[in-house]
């Protein structure tokens, strides 16, 4: 019986076998065209399961900041009321209430220090004391204290600040080894990406708040060199000049500003990455103010029209706008019209990255710029100076060459020659060369861009123009190349200059 069974057994059990591996086989080519056809998607990590270990170790190198400000103050006389008047009680009482009204009577009109206090945040980065923190929090003060989660105060001095980043770093003297922070890779951050946030908002020292990166290279228009990460962690007033931290305890921003409509955070915060902050932290240390490459040009951004016309294929790069007559950009060769689109090695993708390149560059350094010139490649090598703050760039030059009197009407543009009876009119410099424009017809694209009457055209396509004549020919030979737009140099009042494209179509 047993016999029987094993030998039925492979009877019994063979049949369904071929084709169930004919079915696997079939399944396993199917799920494998599958797995390499279709896109893999991509699963989200989940929320961390709590922040609490991560808070515990860095929240004792957070500090709150505590600045005053000591101002003399002069007593305000009373208002010299008729004898007798019956708002004069009422006047005095008002005056005596706000300290005001003291010695009046004396003539007393001694100084009296004013005290203004203000609160934020900071950090430590290095055992020995020393504290980052926001320019704006510390200000003027000429009295900073910096306040640890044990509630040790601690008297500090200012070793640097810098209003283009809001930056300041402070030095505290500890009779022990204070708990440090390190800073980390902000560039290699990604929106979605888990932060914390610790501070001092509204006074509520030791406050944690969780969130993710929003976005990266925010420009909120608040310095020369924004680049602001954006998170939803939450910050308010106080938060200012405390540090935002990657899963790793490093500090990437450096806590800032926000937008709101209320006061409060409505999850839109902004930080100074890290990238940006250390390079600026280490000058200041070193020594005691930063040391920016300058490279002496003014610019603006392509947009397509400009593009277009400059043969450049697409907008990108800096367009030079003007270039300092002492800058290390004049004896390199750059000229007004060059557009920059690499410096250093690094690629200019618009306006906005050139003056952060050059700034992080090392003062004296020989650097190489590439630029376009005229639809054409070209390198220069630039040696860079130092950025000194209050220096204004020069003016382009401007062409001398001589201005008939005659009108004509161009682009939507009246067009006049230079006279004396303009330069009166327009309040133009004396060496202004070129042709003015007398009136701009409201439905032009010239409108549009906002071009004025007694703004000057200087150039057109990078060539200069000295007459009306000179405007109609050159929009002519730009039309008969097949061109769709024209590059015009406008100058106003005061001879600043910038680069404008209109359609000529």
């Amino acid at each position: 019986m047993t016999f029987a069974m094993n030998a039925l057994a492979p009877t019994v059990s063979t049949p369904p076998q071929r084709p169930l591996r004919r079915l696997a086989a079939s399944c396993f080519a199917v799920l494998t065209f599958l797995a390499t056809a279709m896109p893999v998607a991509v699963q989200a990590r989940g929320a961390p399961e709590s922040f609490a270990d991560l808070a515990e170790e860095v929240t004792s190198a957070v500090v709150n900041i505590s600045a005053s400000t000591t101002v003399e103050t002069r007593n305000r006389t009373l208002p010299q009321l008729p004898p007798g008047t019956p708002f004069e009680d009422l006047f005095e009482e008002f005056f005596n209430r706000r300290g005001q009204g003291q010695g009046q009577g004396n003539g007393d009109n001694v100084p009296r220090p004013r005290r203004s206090n203000s609160l934020g945040s900071g950090f430590v980065i290095d055992p020995s004391g020393i504290v980052v923190t926001n320019n704006h929090v510390i200000g003027d003060a000429n009295d900073i204290s910096v306040i640890f989660s044990d509630g040790t105060r601690l008297k500090a001095e200012i070793i640097g600040k810098d209003t283009k980043v809001d930056l300041a770093v402070l030095k505290v003297k500890s009779d022990k080894p204070l708990k440090a922070v390190k800073f980390g890779d902000s560039d290699a951050l990604r929106p979605g990406d888990w932060v914390l946030a610790i501070g001092n908002p509204f006074g509520l020292g030791g406050s944690v708040t969780a969130g993710i990166i929003s976005a990266r290279g925010r420009n909120i228009d608040s310095g020369p060199y924004d680049n602001y990460i954006q998170t939803d962690a939450a910050i308010n007033k106080g938060n200012s000049g405390g540090p935002l931290f990657n899963m790793n305890g490093e500090v990437i921003g450096i806590n800032t500003a926000i937008l709101s409509p209320t006061g409060g955070s409505v999850g839109i915060g902004f930080a100074v990455p890290a990238s940006s902050a250390v390079p600026v932290i280490d000058q200041l240390r070193q020594f005691g103010e930063t040391r920016r490459g300058w490279l002496g040009v003014r610019i603006q951004n392509v947009d397509d029209a400009t593009a277009e016309a400059l043969n450049l294929g697409s907008a990108r790069g800096a367009l030079i706008a003007g270039i300092d007559d002492k800058g290390p950009a004049k004896p390199a060769g750059l000229q007004v019209g060059d557009v920059i689109t690499r410096f250093d090695g690094k690629d200019v993708k618009d306006s906005r990255d050139l003056p952060r390149i050059v700034a992080s560059t090392p003062v004296g350094k020989a650097v190489e710029v590439t630029i376009v010139r005229k639809g054409a490649e070209m390198k220069k090598q630039v040696t860079l100076g130092r950025l000194e703050d209050g220096e204004k760039q020069a003016n382009a030059q401007q062409p001398s060459t001589e201005t008939p009197t005659a009108t004509r009407q161009a682009l939507g543009l009246n067009l006049s020659g230079i006279t004396d009876d303009l330069r009166r009119r327009y309040n133009l410099k004396d060496d202004a060369k070129g042709v003015v424009i007398t009136r701009v017809d409201p439905n032009s694209s010239a409108a549009d861009k906002r071009i004025q009457a007694g703004e000057v055209i200087v150039e057109i396509n990078q060539e200069p123009v000295s007459s009306p004549a000179d405007v109609t020919k050159k929009i002519d030979a730009l039309k008969s190349q097949g061109r769709k737009s024209a590059l015009l140099l406008v100058a106003n009042a005061q001879g600043e200059v910038r680069f404008v494209a209109l359609s000529i179509e």
